[in-house]
């Protein structure tokens, strides 16, 4: 099919086949991405057991993943923009169904670790090319829904992942949870490759910003392989303070050369919002203690507990529920009421099912200990995300939608790579008895409180920093904005517009470039 630029015949409609047939190749590729972000942590203890993998290993199974994406994200969406949109999502899946093989096939915790990073470089071409390619093809006035279809069904895939991760653990092997992207990514990239026509932005920057992806990279993987490192080799350790030293070095050579660029990577004006730098912070404090909870309580529930893989990845299931029902209520409630009040309670009422998470021991019953702190952290999650993301955007203002989505999104994943690395030390769990089942639930239940307190004084902080006020009402730099609800931005994916102006909600025009063939 081709498409001509500029003719409102060229737009999808939502209830059209192609408009299914489009919403499915984005859906599976970004559903990879969910998919795999939770599936391994359940994981985690059946691949300690056959590889003889350390704490510390397990810690960059889940961390190098992380780091690769959240470094790239931002370019990821750039490369879309200029080189075709449905070319870079495609790429991104073959790359992450490559990757996962390797995975799949590791033969010790270090080839692990290494195509871990891998599959984040993957994720980070596609997860911003999916929502790109849907508000770039489908008509303005079925945009929306297109987006929310997007959103609830990869977030069924964010669902499926501490089940199918627990159920192939637990029936066969661990390396399935890896080699069972392959179909979907095989079907993703044949809908995307037939059904899904080519976009671009014409307008894109004529220079790439390679020196910020690179300095973003650098700096990410630098700090946070040394607060990883550290417990194990000592904060004396040439390779240890290299590697920080040389991320810190890289992040303040990040904030300078940003500064002098045209078109930066990241335009760090932005911060210069105080609701934007408040979300952004209070992002940080809430995905990390997210981040840490999700990777030592399946250890907890397995190793302490005595749980199986499937067992305790069902016993995950609520909050994830919980999150795919209330969210788009929490994003009604916060366009009502303003999002100084759920972005207060929110993070106090996960921090109270972070704290109830202590209970988890041997003895206690999943419906008396588990259940209800995973069910009241859910509650608390469901109340702040969706006002969280919206806060960030509207501090932000229309023209730069965008960029501010995709740091919000490099905020979430870098805290949970700091908190991954960083909550188990101050935990006391480190070192060569670290998975010793006595040592490893003392320090659960100290990560607990410290995550407990964490989140509690981010509800606090949003409670002094979030302005008051409703949708509809001007954002901190002076713009009218719509009202909450009539856009969407799931914080797993990056609108397309990285640069310049936001996406238009009209017919594709100047600036966007549609065309391909099938």
């Amino acid at each position: 099919m081709t498409w001509n630029s500029g003719l409102a015949g060229d737009w999808v409609r939502y209830r059209s086949a192609a408009g299914r047939l489009v919403l499915l190749a984005t859906v599976l590729g970004s559903g990879l991405v969910t998919l795999d972000a939770t599936v391994v942590n359940v994981a985690l203890p059946a691949i300690a057991a056959e590889l003889g993998a350390d704490f510390t290993s397990l810690q960059w199974t889940v961390n190098a993943y992380t780091l690769t994406q959240a470094a790239l994200l931002l370019l990821g969406g750039v490369l879309g923009d200029r080189y075709g949109r449905r070319r870079v999502f495609v790429l991104g899946i073959l790359w992450f169904a490559a990757a996962s093989v390797l995975c799949g096939a590791a033969p010790n915790a270090r080839a692990l670790i290494a195509t871990r990073a891998l599959q984040g470089v993957g994720a980070a071409l596609l997860t911003p090319a999916s929502l790109a390619i849907i508000e770039a093809t489908f008509h303005p006035d079925d945009r929306s829904a297109a987006i929310g279809a997007w959103s609830g069904l990869g977030g069924v895939m964010t669902a499926m992942g501490p089940f199918v991760g627990g159920y192939l653990t637990a029936a066969v092997t661990w390396r399935l949870i890896f080699l069972v992207n392959l179909p979907f990514a095989v079907l993703a990239a044949w809908a995307a490759l037939r059904h899904v026509p080519e976009s671009r932005d014409v307008n894109a920057p004529p220079r790439l910003d390679y020196s910020g992806a690179a300095l973003s990279a650098l700096g990410l993987a630098g700090v946070v392989y040394a607060l990883t490192a550290a417990p194990t080799h000592g904060w004396g350790s040439g390779a240890v303070l290299a590697a920080g030293l040389g991320g810190i070095g890289a992040l303040v050579a990040l904030a300078v050369i940003e500064r002098a660029q045209r078109h930066p990577l990241v335009p760090l004006d932005l911060f210069q919002s105080r609701q934007f730098t408040a979300a952004n912070v209070i992002t940080f404090v809430v995905y990390g203690a997210l981040g840490g909870a999700l990777f030592l309580l399946p250890i907890q529930l397995q190793r302490v507990v005595g749980l199986s893989a499937l067992q305790s990845g069902t016993a995950l299931i609520p909050m994830t529920i919980l999150m795919l029902l209330l969210s788009s209520a929490a994003g009604r409630l916060a366009a009502r009421v303003g999002p100084r009040l759920p972005m207060t309670l929110g993070p106090l009422i996960a921090a109270v099912g972070l704290a109830l998470l202590v209970r988890v021991a041997p003895g206690g019953g999943y419906l008396t200990t588990t259940f209800p702190a995973v069910v009241v952290f859910g509650l608390g999650l469901s109340v702040t995300v969706a006002p969280l993301t919206w806060t960030a955007l509207r501090a932000a203002g229309p023209a730069h939608a965008g960029v501010a989505s995709a740091i919000n999104n490099v905020v979430a994943r870098a805290a949970a790579a700091v908190a991954v690395a960083t909550l188990p030390v101050a935990a006391g769990i480190a070192g060569p008895a670290a998975l010793e089942p006595d040592v490893f639930a003392e320090g659960f239940r100290r990560a607990m409180w410290i995550a407990a307190a964490l989140v509690a004084a981010g509800g606090m902080l949003g409670f002094g920093t979030i302005r008051p006020g409703t949708a509809g009402g001007a954002d901190p730099l002076g713009e009218r904005l719509p009202a909450a609800g009539q856009s969407s931005c799931p914080l797993d994916a990056p609108p397309r517009r990285l640069f310049g102006e936001p996406a238009r909600h009209g017919r594709a025009s100047g600036g966007e470039a549609r065309d391909g063939s099938s």
